[in-house]
């Protein structure tokens, strides 16, 4: 699209010109360190990915003391001008909260040396950005395994908001936990083919259920609170949530969530910038990091019985030495073996 190009100028020109009165300080007036969040465009109310991420956010103005501000993203053209615009208010540290913004952060990033910038879910190789990623694959084998130990028509499902690399390591590490309990176990595998549309996450759930699984790990965003009304309709069935604490949404129908500590990143990032400290250029966080890792089953202690709590123990112990490597593609899941414990 030769338009494009301008287009996108034009775009970010008008940016500029709306935050020209608000950039005349370099700092807040309180003189706290500032930091500024651009969501991705399931935005906040997900309960979810983006949820997650304001939770750090909100942690870092209560114990830091540093002054915060969150734009939210309508669509992907909106990931550049926020970042632009928030480059421009001279904040501290700025956050782009998901994968599809890595193309706009390393060309913002390279348009202001001068600020730092942090991206959840993605690696971009420039030297004022820290990226930020997470073993989803360690927390999802966990889930996997439980889903085998309670599945009582030895067929459980996976569903993904869109099929790419990252959802593939949620996917790879759930099939890869259920074989290490029982290969005889089936575990479909569907995908919504967005992240916000709740109809469609809804209506394969309801076919995932008719396929005759009875337990469905939902990663799919704000398309995954369809799957959780659908659960609601359905006796002796039960979701697993997904990035936030998501048990509390239908009490006793959420097996567990697979927390992935978005909040914990953006917590120890901040925590640097208002230490005035240099960030890192690489944060991964597993299980051995406290970033990734199931809920404590408040809702569902009569299903999820002390002995299946100590083999997740066992299992967690496992991977955190070494002894079991949660594979994060299907290449990896292909291969891989149970371990005896």
């Amino acid at each position: 699209m030769p338009c494009w190009p301008s287009l996108r100028a034009a775009l970010l020109i008008l940016a500029v010109a709306a935050t020209v009165a608000g950039c005349s300080g370099k700092q807040s007036a309180s003189g706290a360190v500032r930091i500024g969040m651009v969501t991705d465009v399931g935005g906040l109310g997900d309960r979810s990915f983006n949820d997650s991420a304001y939770a750090g956010l909100v942690r870092a103005k209560k114990e830091l003391h540093v002054d915060t501000t969150v734009l939210q993203s309508r669509s992907a053209a909106d990931y550049q001008i926020n970042m632009t615009v928030l480059a421009n208010k001279e904040y501290d540290e700025i956050f782009a909260i998901g994968f599809l913004m890595a193309r706009d952060v390393t060309e913002v990033a390279e348009r202001y040396p001068q600020r730092h910038f942090s991206i959840i879910d993605a690696v971009v190789d420039q030297p004022n950005v820290t990226s930020v990623t997470f073993k989803e694959e360690e927390g999802s084998f966990l889930a996997g395994a439980l889903a085998a130990m309670t599945t009582k028509t030895k067929t459980i499902a996976f569903l993904g908001g869109i099929d790419i690399p990252l959802l593939r390591k949620f996917e790879a590490g759930y099939a890869a936990g259920a074989r290490q309990i029982d290969p005889s176990v089936k575990v479909l595998v569907k995908y919504v083919g967005s992240f916000e549309d709740v109809a469609s996450g809804k209506e394969l759930t309801g076919v995932q259920f008719s396929e005759g699984a009875d337990i469905i790990y939902v990663a799919a965003g704000k398309a995954g609170l369809g799957a959780i009304d659908q659960v609601k309709q359905r006796n002796d069935a039960f979701l697993i949530g997904v990035d936030s604490d998501q048990d509390g949404i239908a009490p006793g129908k959420i097996l567990t969530s697979m927390v992935k500590r978005v909040d914990t990143g953006v917590f120890r990032v901040a925590l640097q910038a208002a230490a005035h400290k240099p960030r890192p250029v690489h944060l991964t966080l597993g299980l051995k990091e406290g970033g990734v890792g199931l809920t404590d089953f408040a809702y569902t202690k009569s299903v999820v019985t002390p002995a299946k709590i100590a083999i997740l123990a066992k299992l967690r112990a496992a991977i955190i030495s070494g002894r079991i490597v949660a594979p994060s593609t299907r290449e990896e899941l292909a291969s891989f073996k149970r371990v005896q414990l």
